[in-house]
């Protein structure tokens, strides 16, 4: 009674059919996994609605990481499986095939029963037919409001308010974002970086420099600031020292980057 007090007290955002609602669960974030987290949501019978800063559904996966990294794909399985799977039946449509022919394609294998590999736009595609099959607001460019934003009942989030001033309302909430800024601005505790194998009792976490063979930039590229000269200074976020110990933690993370499709096909481009 408490809680559902504190939330009745809160000035919801007016839903898509003109009421204002209190769903089970917000979702936080357009990416494949914010997207997954709602169907699942839908399928167990629940009131949920995706609150996104993003334009586009999809995260990487339809923002052009279109080579899925997997290993083993027999351990890929769930919703992300049945995305993998709807990849390839658009593949297996003949007009789906414009400036190639699938025979000429090493990765489109006819037997399997998922695509990995595909072109952002169709993994946008699928993204964006799941959420309308499940009947699943997307209140898209919708910017989490980092100082005030969050509202708590006890430990329990309530509302969170947009920087468009819109708040929207739930029992539950899935920060599914990359940064983060849900979880963080809730006060909960997080780690940034690797954490060491001694944290968890693990054997491939932090520094893995045995590992770094492959990938790596195929010409040298130069630190400086002026090229050649060291006395210029490195670059900003060049480190010069050490990885540090094997399997020791950091605080480092990622480098956000584009990823670029690039054809020699006029007409594709």
């Amino acid at each position: 009674m408490v809680l559902f007090a504190a939330i009745s007290s809160t000035q919801c955002t007016i839903s898509q059919n003109g009421t204002s609602e209190i769903y089970d669960i917000v979702v936080y974030g357009g990416t494949s996994s914010g997207v997954a987290a709602a169907v699942q949501a839908k399928r167990m019978g629940k009131t949920v609605i995706i609150v996104c800063p993003d334009k586009h559904l999809g995260g990487l996966t339809a923002g052009g990481l279109g080579w899925t990294d997997s290993g083993r794909k027999e351990a890929v399985g769930g919703i992300s499986r049945e995305f993998y799977q709807r990849m390839k039946k658009h593949y297996d449509k003949a007009d789906a095939w414009i400036y190639q022919k699938p025979e000429e394609y090493s990765r489109y294998r006819p037997d399997e029963d998922a695509m990995w590999v595909f072109e952002p736009h169709v993994a946008e595609q699928g993204f964006e037919e799941l959420v309308a099959e499940y009947r699943i607001p997307v209140y898209r460019n919708q910017w989490l409001k980092r100082k005030g934003g969050v509202k708590k009942n006890g430990s329990r989030i309530i509302s969170i308010t947009m920087l468009s001033g819109k708040t929207y309302c739930g029992r539950m909430f899935i920060d599914a974002t990359y940064e983060g800024d849900l979880m963080a601005s809730a006060g909960v505790s997080y780690h940034v970086g690797r954490e060491g194998n001694d944290v968890y009792g693990e054997t491939l976490n932090g520094v893995q420099t045995r590992n770094a063979v492959s990938h790596q930039f195929e010409k040298p590229v130069d630190p400086y600031v002026k090229p050649g000269h060291p006395d210029s200074g490195l670059l900003p976020r060049i480190h010069s020292g050490s990885p540090g110990k094997e399997g020791e933690g950091d605080h480092r993370i990622q480098a956000y980057n584009f990823r670029m499709c690039l054809t020699k096909v006029t007409e594709n481009r």
